[in-house]
Parts: structure tokens; sequence; C-alpha cells
């Protein structure tokens, strides 16, 4: 039998932004004790996934190793590290390490799905540890987006791993822990194999900003609005809700808080004691009567979220409250990739009532959460791995950042979704290769990425849809002609006639001249009615659609 190896596999988050599932194994190999740090969702869209509501990570080989997982450990509350938790729960079945912060809001998750919040174990700072399965664990302090983000002590008999989690180096954040320097460094003296490292950044070649300098800016903005002010950021950065209700405070304005999100986050942080000052606000069926330059919201829907308080004051009014020309809305926030469109459609849309948009183009509203090049360049000084394992990103971000570590005389390596690395000796390698991809939540239930329910759904989109039916009588003979119904397509085609009559006008000659084999047999008798369906389209409008063909007979 091999002896003993330390694991790393990333089921998510390698190669992609979001969705991050990242597993730590040690063990004979087949026969490692795992953990898994981090169970998160990623967002669709219209173009890939329509209809789709979440995008979750293909657990299917944790599932099948179930019996082998000692524990999941969740390094901070963003929805692309905790949103899959009451998804995949019941199929794992294994305890949840979290801080107080992220363990209010992991519980909120499972109670979704009636499971209990004593399934989640809320665990102290550094240096506090866990004992899980063969690694010690311990919650590292970092500055991020949102509070009590930690990066991960994971000691195992074959060295200890620092995995970072998302983080930026602030050591003015205003709500959560500051970037502790001289910390880091006592952890990582003893000697690190593996840094897993935060890469969402690596092309940003300025020093990262802290969250104290956007206060002032918002500040000036917010005084010199004539009527009514509305500013939309993620609603977890909680340091950033603050700063623009503490704007909107300093300006004389009442604060409210639009959308269920927003709320949810600011409770959370007042329930674990993260949040202690956070200005009065007053609630939302009264905000309807506060006289236009008096009130500022703060509202959910930065990234241009069709059903959040954004898109709906932009299509019209919302909990009472209308938008009018000379109100102001800014954006406190950057637009991730692929978001793009939906957010300029509501810029668009509010511009058009008249309302002033701001937006983040000059730098002046938004900080980063995730640690620009030279602060990645920074951590990898401050804890002096042997190896560096990119992880949140691109691929273009991983191979970027492993060319940087390696700038720095420092072994990288790019591990993508499914490709296990053995760290356990003195250079890391690819100890095999998992089948990885991602599970959808369509409505109330999970269906995989390659079950073609989610493809025939854009293939109707694209080409539209007929259906065909047809009686068939005891005698197998033919009950009057075939009819259609049509979904999606052109009335009128080349022949300037209704389409709908035309095809049933080929579908009738078809069933005339089909033969008796052809009448009885159902397989047959629907290809040859589709393939007549797809062809006049193609001539008529020039779309091949779907088609479905309903063949009734009766007994």
């Amino acid at each position: 039998m091999s002896e003993e190896r330390l694991i790393y596999l990333p089921l998510g988050g390698a190669g992609e932004i979001g969705m991050n599932c990242y597993v730590y194994g040690y063990g004979k190999p087949g026969a490692e004790r795992l953990i898994v740090v981090d169970m998160g969702v990623a967002f669709p869209d219209m173009d890939g996934t329509p209809g789709v509501d979440i995008i979750l990570p293909d657990i299917g080989w944790l599932k099948q190793n179930k019996d082998r997982i000692d524990g999941l450990i969740i390094t901070h509350a963003h929805e692309d590290h905790v949103g899959a938790v009451g998804h995949t729960f019941e199929a794992l079945g294994v305890p949840v390490y979290a801080r107080a912060f992220t363990a209010n809001i992991a519980r909120h998750k499972l109670a979704e799905y009636g499971i209990e919040g004593k399934a989640v174990k809320t665990c102290s700072p550094w240096p506090e540890t866990q004992k899980i399965g063969p690694f010690t664990v311990g919650f590292l302090p970092i500055s991020h987006s949102i509070p009590e983000s930690s990066g991960l002590v994971i000691d195992s008999p074959a060295g200890r791993v620092i995995h970072t989690g998302d983080f930026k180096l602030d050591t003015q954040p205003l709500v959560g822990e500051a970037w502790n320097p001289d910390l880091w460094a006592e952890v990582s003296k003893g000697g690190v194999k593996a840094l897993v490292c935060d890469s969402t950044n690596v092309f940003s070649r300025n020093p990262g900003r802290s969250e104290v300098i956007v206060g002032p800016a918002v500040t000036k903005l917010v005084e010199g609005a004539p009527r009514l002010v509305v500013a939309t950021t993620f609603a977890s950065n909680v340091a950033r809700v603050k700063t623009l209700a503490e704007a909107g405070e300093r300006a004389g304005r009442s604060i409210c808080l639009l959308g269920r999100a927003m709320r949810r986050m600011i409770e959370a942080a007042v329930e674990t004691g993260v949040l202690t000052d956070f200005p009065k606000v007053v609630q939302v069926e009264d905000a309807a009567s506060i006289p236009r330059e008096s009130l500022m919201l703060i509202v959910t829907g930065s990234q241009g979220e069709r059903r959040a308080a954004s898109a709906q004051l932009s299509r019209g009014k919302f909990n009472g409250i209308e938008l009018k020309e000379g109100d102001l809305f800014l954006f406190s926030s950057k637009t991730i990739p692929g978001n793009e469109k939906d957010v300029i459609r509501i810029m668009n849309a509010l511009s058009e009532k008249g309302v002033d948009v701001v937006d983040d183009s000059m730098g002046d509203y938004h900080v980063s959460g995730h640690a620009n090049r030279p602060d990645l360049e920074t951590m990898q000084d401050v804890v002096q791995p042997q190896i560096v394992v990119p992880m949140h990103g691109e691929h273009r971000h991983l191979r970027e950042h492993v060319k940087i570590s390696e700038a720095r005389n420092r072994q990288g390596i790019l591990a993508v979704n499914g490709m296990m690395i053995d760290l356990t000796g003195n250079a890391p390698k690819v100890a095999e290769y998992i089948e990885t991809g991602r599970t959808y939540l369509d409505g109330t239930v999970q269906i995989g990425a390659l079950d073609g329910i989610v493809r025939d759904r854009i293939r109707m989109a694209l080409n539209g849809h007929v259906v065909v039916t047809v009686i068939i009588d005891e005698d197998d003979e033919p009950l009057g002609d075939p009819w259609c119904d049509l979904m999606g397509l052109a009335e009128i085609g080349r022949s300037h006639v209704p389409l709908v009559e035309i095809l049933e006008a080929d579908l009738g000659q078809f069933m005339g001249r089909a033969g008796d084999k052809t009448i009885r047999d159902d397989d047959k008798l629907e290809e040859g009615l589709r393939r007549i369906v797809r062809q006049t389209c193609l001539n008529e409008i020039g779309k091949k659609p779907e088609v479905t063909v309903v063949v009734s007979r009766l007994s």
C-alpha cells in the first residue's frame, strides 16, 4: 500500500469566479479522510442557463465518498462560498464549521430546508483550532468585503497549508478585522507547504485601496443632491452599507433599507455583534411619506438582478416609492463580468425617468474586496510558502498567478476544477482527474447540466416550437389531417400564407402518401412528420423549429 498523502482538489471556483468548493484530504491514496472548504453557488444568465434559479457545484464525487468526509468549513458568508450549504447538506450530512457571522447566515440557509441550526458549529478565530479528522483547522482573520472573513490554517501530518479564502490587505476596513501582517507572519513562521490563494484581481497592477476612502466621496455626493437619493451595493458588503447610511445621516436624511437580502445581512451583523453603531433606519411603509429631499434609500440589485429593488424601481413603483426627474441613483459597486447588460438596462430605464445615474467609472465610490497583484505578492512574501496554488479565478487568472509565483522563485501549480493535486512531496503533482461539472436548481428540483433540460430550453428559445397532433383510428387509418400548434414562430412566411396552413397541408400530403408500414409504426410516423415540419419551416421562414409529435391511436 502506498504511503499517505496530502491532496487538494477543487470542485468549483478554480477556472471560474464563483461556485467555490475545495477539498483537502490526508491518508492512503483512495482512502484519505476529507474536509470540504466552502460550498457556494454561481448565478445563471438568460443566454446560457435560461430559467435556472442558481448553479451549484456537482458534488457527485463527494456523495460517492461521503463516508470519508469529516466536515465542511465555510470561510465567509458570500453566496459564492456559502450559498449551496442548504441545497447540499442532506446529500452529505457532515457538520458545518464557521465563525459567528457566517454561521448565522449558514443556519438560515439550512432552516429553509428544515434543518436544525445545531448542524453548524460556531468557531472562534485563531489561535482557537478545530480537530477535524486528521486535520487541525484554525480561522485566520483577514479583511474582505464582508465581515469575519477568514483564511484557514490547515495542519496535517504532511505539513501546513494556508487557504486564504477571499481577501484584501485593508488596514482600515471599517467593519470586520483589519489585515494584520504580523499575525500572518507568526502563523507562517514554522514553514508553510502550500499557500492556496485568491487570484481574482491578479491583473490589477495598483495596490488595493481601503474601504475608508469611500466615505468622504459618497458624503460629498449625497450632500449635494437636491432630491431623493438611492444607492445600491452588494447586500453582503456591510461596511459599504454602513458607509452609505452614515453619508445619508450626515446629510440630514432618513435612511431606509430596501430588499430582503440587505435587511438580512444587517440583522445578522447586529445579532452577532459585528455591527454595533449602524444609523437608525425607517421602515419601508413610512418612507413614502418622508419628503424626497430628506430621504435616502439603500437598495439591493447592484448587479441588475431582475427581481431586486433596483430593477423594480427602474420599472415603476416599489413599496409605494417612485423615482422622479432630478433624483440621484448611485451604483456603489463593481459590475461583475457577465452582468453588464442587465446593469446598463437598469441605468437606461432610470435615465428615461430623468434620474441622474452615477456609477464607479471614476473609482470614487467603490473599492474591491479582492487583493490586487502587488497585494498577492505581499501575501507571498509574508507567508513564504514552498508552493503557491492559485484558486478563485478564471483560467487566465490562475495562469498569471502561477507566473508571478515562479518569478519570485516559488513553485506554482495551475489546478482547475477536477484536478487532484498531491502536495506531499517537495514538488506538487497531479495525482488524478475527477469528473466535475455543474448542477442547476431549476424551480424546486436539482438537475444535471448534461441532462438536456436547459439545452432543450435554449433550442426552443432559439428556434421556436411546433406541436403536431395526428389521430389514427382502430383500422390504422388517419382520422382527418394532422394539425399544428406554433409557438415562437412567424405567422406568415415567404408564400404570404399563414405558416400553420402550409404546414398542415404538407403534413396532410405526407399522411396521404405514407404506406401502411409507416402508419402502424409510431417512430417512423413521428420522424416523417418531424422532418416535414422542419423542412417546410426552413423553406418558409428560414428556421428549423423544435417539433413535438403526438400520435393518438383509438382502440
